[in-house]
Protein backbone atom coordinates (compact mmCIF):
# COMPACT_ATOMS: atom_id res chain seq x y z
CA UNK A 1 0.00 0.00 0.00
CA UNK A 2 1.45 3.32 -1.00
CA UNK A 3 2.25 5.53 2.27
CA UNK A 4 2.23 8.49 0.57
CA UNK A 5 6.12 9.30 0.68
CA UNK A 6 7.01 9.30 -2.96
CA UNK A 7 10.16 7.69 -4.37
CA UNK A 8 13.44 7.64 -2.94
CA UNK A 9 15.87 10.21 -3.45
CA UNK A 10 18.37 10.19 -6.47
CA UNK A 11 21.09 10.84 -4.17
CA UNK A 12 21.45 10.85 -0.46
CA UNK A 13 21.10 13.93 1.31
CA UNK A 14 23.46 12.78 4.18
CA UNK A 15 26.94 10.45 3.77
CA UNK A 16 26.81 9.15 7.40
CA UNK A 17 24.10 9.86 9.57
CA UNK A 18 23.53 8.92 13.56
CA UNK A 19 20.84 8.28 15.41
CA UNK A 20 21.51 8.61 19.36
CA UNK A 21 18.43 7.49 20.74
CA UNK A 22 16.21 4.67 19.25
CA UNK A 23 12.84 5.20 20.47
CA UNK A 24 9.88 6.54 18.46
CA UNK A 25 11.01 9.29 16.86
CA UNK A 26 14.63 7.83 16.04
CA UNK A 27 13.02 4.62 14.73
CA UNK A 28 11.05 6.19 12.89
CA UNK A 29 13.76 8.58 11.29
CA UNK A 30 15.84 5.70 10.84
CA UNK A 31 12.93 3.87 8.85
CA UNK A 32 12.19 7.04 6.34
CA UNK A 33 15.59 7.63 5.93
CA UNK A 34 16.19 4.20 4.73
CA UNK A 35 12.75 3.84 2.90
CA UNK A 36 13.86 7.33 0.68
CA UNK A 37 17.43 7.00 0.82
CA UNK A 38 17.99 10.09 2.49
CA UNK A 39 21.44 8.85 4.01
CA UNK A 40 24.23 6.67 2.71
CA UNK A 41 24.72 5.22 6.21
CA UNK A 42 22.43 4.99 9.10
CA UNK A 43 24.31 4.34 12.70
CA UNK A 44 22.32 4.01 15.76
CA UNK A 45 23.02 4.26 19.19
CA UNK A 46 21.17 3.49 22.59
CA UNK A 47 21.74 3.42 26.20
CA UNK A 48 19.35 0.36 26.37
CA UNK A 49 21.37 -2.60 24.92
CA UNK A 50 17.60 -4.62 24.87
CA UNK A 51 16.77 -1.37 22.20
CA UNK A 52 20.18 -1.71 20.52
CA UNK A 53 19.16 -5.49 20.30
CA UNK A 54 16.14 -4.88 18.88
CA UNK A 55 17.29 -2.39 16.52
CA UNK A 56 19.35 -5.30 15.00
CA UNK A 57 16.78 -7.74 14.58
CA UNK A 58 14.48 -4.98 13.16
CA UNK A 59 17.52 -3.57 10.66
CA UNK A 60 16.58 -0.13 11.32
CA UNK A 61 20.55 0.88 11.08
CA UNK A 62 23.59 -0.25 8.68
CA UNK A 63 25.46 -0.45 12.32
CA UNK A 64 24.83 -0.32 15.61
CA UNK A 65 27.74 1.58 17.68
CA UNK A 66 28.44 0.42 21.26
CA UNK A 67 28.33 3.90 22.35
CA UNK A 68 27.21 7.03 21.49
CA UNK A 69 30.29 8.50 20.94
CA UNK A 70 31.35 5.76 18.84
CA UNK A 71 28.22 6.64 16.67
CA UNK A 72 28.95 10.10 15.73
CA UNK A 73 32.93 10.05 15.03
CA UNK A 74 32.88 9.74 11.51
CA UNK A 75 29.07 11.43 11.36
CA UNK A 76 28.14 14.27 8.89
CA UNK A 77 24.76 14.70 10.27
CA UNK A 78 24.46 13.72 14.00
CA UNK A 79 20.72 13.79 15.65
CA UNK A 80 19.89 13.59 19.06
CA UNK A 81 16.64 11.33 19.82
CA UNK A 82 16.54 11.51 23.36
CA UNK A 83 14.38 12.91 26.57
CA UNK A 84 15.07 16.42 26.93
CA UNK A 85 16.69 15.47 30.20
CA UNK A 86 19.09 13.37 28.93
CA UNK A 87 20.50 15.76 26.20
CA UNK A 88 22.88 17.66 28.33
CA UNK A 89 24.76 14.11 29.33
CA UNK A 90 24.85 13.16 25.67
CA UNK A 91 26.34 16.47 24.54
CA UNK A 92 28.93 16.15 27.01
CA UNK A 93 29.53 12.73 25.48
CA UNK A 94 29.53 13.30 22.16
CA UNK A 95 31.38 16.33 21.83
CA UNK A 96 34.74 15.97 22.25
CA UNK A 97 34.02 12.84 19.06
CA UNK A 98 32.47 15.04 16.83
CA UNK A 99 34.47 15.81 13.42
CA UNK A 100 35.63 19.04 12.40
CA UNK A 101 32.02 20.31 9.78
CA UNK A 102 29.73 17.78 11.55
CA UNK A 103 26.02 19.17 11.79
CA UNK A 104 24.68 18.70 15.51
CA UNK A 105 20.60 18.50 15.83
CA UNK A 106 18.16 17.31 17.75
CA UNK A 107 14.28 16.24 18.05
CA UNK A 108 13.40 18.03 21.49
CA UNK A 109 9.71 19.60 22.26
CA UNK A 110 11.40 22.08 24.05
CA UNK A 111 14.34 24.91 22.52
CA UNK A 112 15.73 27.36 24.76
CA UNK A 113 16.19 24.73 27.34
CA UNK A 114 18.34 22.28 24.84
CA UNK A 115 20.47 25.01 23.44
CA UNK A 116 21.33 26.16 26.69
CA UNK A 117 22.44 22.49 27.91
CA UNK A 118 23.89 21.35 24.46
CA UNK A 119 25.96 24.35 22.98
CA UNK A 120 28.58 24.18 25.70
CA UNK A 121 29.71 21.08 25.02
CA UNK A 122 30.20 21.52 21.33
CA UNK A 123 33.43 22.26 19.74
CA UNK A 124 33.32 25.59 17.58
CA UNK A 125 33.93 23.06 14.53
CA UNK A 126 30.68 21.67 14.78
CA UNK A 127 27.37 23.36 13.31
CA UNK A 128 24.52 23.25 16.00
CA UNK A 129 20.92 23.24 14.64
CA UNK A 130 18.62 22.52 16.60
CA UNK A 131 14.70 20.94 15.82
CA UNK A 132 11.60 19.51 16.38
CA UNK A 133 9.41 17.24 14.96
CA UNK A 134 5.95 18.21 15.76
CA UNK A 135 4.98 14.49 15.61
CA UNK A 136 4.56 11.25 17.72
CA UNK A 137 2.08 8.98 19.06
CA UNK A 138 1.57 7.74 22.33
CA UNK A 139 3.54 4.76 21.89
CA UNK A 140 7.64 4.11 22.60
CA UNK A 141 10.46 2.23 21.87
CA UNK A 142 11.75 1.00 18.30
CA UNK A 143 9.03 -1.07 17.43
CA UNK A 144 6.77 1.70 17.64
CA UNK A 145 7.72 4.08 14.82
CA UNK A 146 7.21 3.74 11.31
CA UNK A 147 8.28 5.85 8.17
CA UNK A 148 5.24 7.91 7.67
CA UNK A 149 5.21 9.48 11.04
CA UNK A 150 6.51 12.73 9.73
CA UNK A 151 4.46 13.27 6.40
CA UNK A 152 2.16 15.95 6.23
CA UNK A 153 3.47 16.86 9.71
CA UNK A 154 5.71 20.40 10.79
CA UNK A 155 9.58 20.32 11.80
CA UNK A 156 10.47 23.39 13.49
CA UNK A 157 14.08 24.51 13.72
CA UNK A 158 15.45 26.85 16.08
CA UNK A 159 18.98 27.69 14.75
CA UNK A 160 21.18 29.96 17.03
CA UNK A 161 22.07 33.50 16.04
CA UNK A 162 25.22 32.91 13.99
CA UNK A 163 24.64 29.40 12.17
CA UNK A 164 26.11 28.34 9.49
CA UNK A 165 23.09 29.01 6.57
CA UNK A 166 24.69 25.50 4.41
CA UNK A 167 24.16 23.72 7.76
CA UNK A 168 20.52 25.04 8.72
CA UNK A 169 19.74 24.41 4.68
CA UNK A 170 20.66 20.87 5.06
CA UNK A 171 18.59 20.22 8.03
CA UNK A 172 15.63 21.70 6.08
CA UNK A 173 16.28 19.54 3.31
CA UNK A 174 16.56 16.34 5.53
CA UNK A 175 13.13 16.71 6.86
CA UNK A 176 11.84 18.31 3.96
CA UNK A 177 12.77 14.73 2.54
CA UNK A 178 11.21 13.07 5.68
CA UNK A 179 7.86 14.52 4.35
CA UNK A 180 8.07 17.09 6.83
CA UNK A 181 6.81 20.69 6.47
CA UNK A 182 9.68 23.05 7.85
CA UNK A 183 9.80 26.42 9.90
CA UNK A 184 12.03 28.42 11.26
CA UNK A 185 11.81 30.55 14.16
CA UNK A 186 13.39 31.90 17.54
CA UNK A 187 13.75 29.31 19.86
CA UNK A 188 11.77 31.24 22.64
CA UNK A 189 8.58 31.73 20.22
CA UNK A 190 8.71 28.25 19.54
CA UNK A 191 8.91 27.27 23.22
CA UNK A 192 5.46 29.87 23.96
CA UNK A 193 3.76 28.44 20.80
CA UNK A 194 4.64 24.98 21.72
CA UNK A 195 3.57 25.68 25.42
CA UNK A 196 0.08 26.13 24.28
CA UNK A 197 -0.42 23.54 21.51
CA UNK A 198 1.26 20.59 22.98
CA UNK A 199 2.71 21.00 26.55
CA UNK A 200 -0.41 22.41 28.41
CA UNK A 201 -2.68 19.80 26.57
CA UNK A 202 -0.78 17.29 27.58
CA UNK A 203 -1.06 19.00 31.15
CA UNK A 204 -4.65 19.05 30.86
CA UNK A 205 -5.00 15.47 30.20
CA UNK A 206 -3.07 14.35 33.10
CA UNK A 207 -4.71 16.28 35.06
CA UNK A 208 -8.53 15.03 34.07
CA UNK A 209 -7.46 11.09 34.05
CA UNK A 210 -5.63 11.66 37.34
CA UNK A 211 -8.91 13.25 38.28
CA UNK A 212 -11.08 10.69 37.41
CA UNK A 213 -8.97 8.02 38.29
CA UNK A 214 -9.31 9.48 41.95
CA UNK A 215 -13.03 10.35 42.48
CA UNK A 216 -14.93 8.45 45.41
CA UNK A 217 -18.17 8.29 44.01
CA UNK A 218 -17.36 6.66 41.05
CA UNK A 219 -15.24 3.38 40.17
CA UNK A 220 -12.17 3.15 38.62
CA UNK A 221 -14.41 0.01 36.49
CA UNK A 222 -17.11 2.81 35.57
CA UNK A 223 -14.66 5.57 34.26
CA UNK A 224 -13.12 2.69 32.14
CA UNK A 225 -16.49 0.88 31.46
CA UNK A 226 -18.49 4.17 30.01
CA UNK A 227 -15.79 6.63 29.07
CA UNK A 228 -17.36 8.94 26.23
CA UNK A 229 -14.75 9.85 23.11
CA UNK A 230 -13.55 12.85 25.17
CA UNK A 231 -12.09 11.15 28.04
CA UNK A 232 -10.74 8.70 25.83
CA UNK A 233 -8.76 11.04 24.46
CA UNK A 234 -7.14 12.50 27.15
CA UNK A 235 -6.24 9.44 28.15
CA UNK A 236 -4.45 8.75 24.56
CA UNK A 237 -2.69 11.37 25.22
CA UNK A 238 -2.14 10.76 29.29
CA UNK A 239 -0.91 7.60 27.95
CA UNK A 240 2.53 8.80 26.38
CA UNK A 241 6.10 8.55 28.14
CA UNK A 242 6.33 10.07 31.32
CA UNK A 243 10.23 10.42 31.67
CA UNK A 244 9.87 12.79 28.18
CA UNK A 245 6.91 14.73 29.39
CA UNK A 246 8.74 15.02 33.12
CA UNK A 247 11.18 16.25 31.35
CA UNK A 248 8.87 18.84 28.86
CA UNK A 249 7.54 20.33 31.62
CA UNK A 250 10.19 21.26 34.02
CA UNK A 251 12.60 22.64 30.86
CA UNK A 252 9.59 24.55 29.62
CA UNK A 253 8.17 25.60 33.37
CA UNK A 254 8.09 29.47 32.56
CA UNK A 255 6.38 29.29 29.16
CA UNK A 256 3.70 26.21 31.04
CA UNK A 257 3.22 28.33 33.80
CA UNK A 258 1.86 31.32 31.69
CA UNK A 259 0.31 29.53 29.30
CA UNK A 260 -1.58 28.05 32.42
CA UNK A 261 -2.36 31.10 34.19
CA UNK A 262 -3.83 32.10 30.94
CA UNK A 263 -6.34 28.83 30.77
CA UNK A 264 -7.00 29.41 34.61
CA UNK A 265 -8.05 32.79 34.04
CA UNK A 266 -10.47 31.43 30.79
CA UNK A 267 -11.56 28.04 32.57
CA UNK A 268 -12.54 30.43 35.74
CA UNK A 269 -14.37 33.03 33.30
CA UNK A 270 -15.98 30.01 31.87
CA UNK A 271 -17.59 29.26 35.53
CA UNK A 272 -18.87 32.27 35.92
CA UNK A 273 -20.84 31.60 32.44
CA UNK A 274 -22.34 28.34 33.76
CA UNK A 275 -22.85 29.35 37.09
CA UNK A 276 -24.99 32.65 35.93
CA UNK A 277 -26.55 30.40 32.90
CA UNK A 278 -25.06 32.72 30.05
CA UNK A 279 -26.20 30.68 27.03
CA UNK A 280 -25.22 33.02 24.82
CA UNK A 281 -21.70 33.32 25.83
CA UNK A 282 -21.57 29.51 25.67
CA UNK A 283 -22.25 29.43 22.38
CA UNK A 284 -20.18 31.99 21.25
CA UNK A 285 -16.86 30.40 22.82
CA UNK A 286 -17.84 26.81 20.96
CA UNK A 287 -18.38 28.61 17.72
CA UNK A 288 -14.93 30.10 17.86
CA UNK A 289 -13.15 26.92 19.40
CA UNK A 290 -15.36 24.84 16.62
CA UNK A 291 -13.36 26.94 13.92
CA UNK A 292 -10.02 26.19 15.22
CA UNK A 293 -10.93 22.68 14.87
CA UNK A 294 -12.03 23.22 11.10
CA UNK A 295 -8.90 25.00 10.16
CA UNK A 296 -6.83 22.61 11.66
CA UNK A 297 -8.44 20.21 9.59
CA UNK A 298 -7.95 22.20 6.05
CA UNK A 299 -4.93 22.93 7.01
CA UNK A 300 -4.44 18.79 6.67
CA UNK A 301 -3.10 18.56 10.48
CA UNK A 302 -5.82 16.40 11.12
CA UNK A 303 -8.97 14.87 9.08
CA UNK A 304 -12.76 15.03 9.64
CA UNK A 305 -13.03 11.05 10.18
CA UNK A 306 -14.47 9.76 13.11
CA UNK A 307 -12.74 8.94 16.34
CA UNK A 308 -10.57 12.18 15.07
CA UNK A 309 -9.07 10.30 12.33
CA UNK A 310 -6.83 8.35 14.44
CA UNK A 311 -5.66 4.91 12.95
CA UNK A 312 -2.99 2.32 13.70
CA UNK A 313 -0.43 4.94 14.17
CA UNK A 314 -1.58 8.89 14.65
CA UNK A 315 0.52 11.87 14.83
CA UNK A 316 0.24 13.53 18.70
CA UNK A 317 2.44 16.51 19.62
Amino acid sequence: MPDGLGPALRTPLVDRLALVGMGLIGSSLARVCRRKGIARKIIAADLSPEVCARVRELGLADEVAESAPAAVAQADLVILCAPVGAMEAIARKVGPHLRAGAILSDVGSVKSAIIAAVAPHLPEHVRFVPAHPVAGTEMSGPDAGFASLFLDRWAILTPPPGTDPAAVSTVVDFWAAAGSHVEVMAPAHHDLVLAITSHVPHLIAYNIVGTAADLEEVTQSEVIKFSAGGFRDFTRIAASDPTMWRDIFLANKEAVLEMLGRFTEDLTALQRMIRRGEGDGLFDLFTRTRRIRRGIIEQGQETAAPDFGRGRADPAD
